[in-house]
């Protein structure tokens, strides 16, 4: 059993950064891939980026240039930093990586853009 708890997220103007945090219960993070989701109202859930085991990294077209993904082994956490923030990427922010055949999610963390 995995638990993942996300935490950062809060409210910044348009051009802002923020940096969220994805902390795992056990000593995964090198050892298994990762994802970052957002979800909007009213709209699916989409895919913000991957980071691999190896620490490979790739994002959506949206977000490339903005967003990076990186992860700290010791303290079993995965980061998503967030640059140049667009009211576009107001959503709830969530984390999942699969361990052993199973998917797991964190609860989400909302980021709100806006003047």
């Amino acid at each position: 059993q995995v638990q993942l708890v996300e935490s950062g997220g809060g409210s910044v103007q348009p051009g802002g950064s923020l940096r969220l945090s994805c902390a795992s219960s056990g000593s995964i993070v090198s050892k298994s891939n990762m994802g970052w989701y957002r979800q909007a109202p009213g709209r699916e859930r989409e895919l913000v980026g991957t980071i691999s085991s190896e620490g490979q990294t790739n994002y959506t077209d949206s977000v490339k240039g903005r967003f990076i993904i990186s992860r700290d082994w010791p303290k079993n956490t995965w980061y998503l930093q967030m640059n140049s923030l667009r009211p576009e990427d107001t959503a709830t922010y969530y984390c999942k990586t699969r361990w052993r055949g199973y998917d797991f999610w964190g609860r989400g963390t909302q980021v709100t853009v806006s003047s």
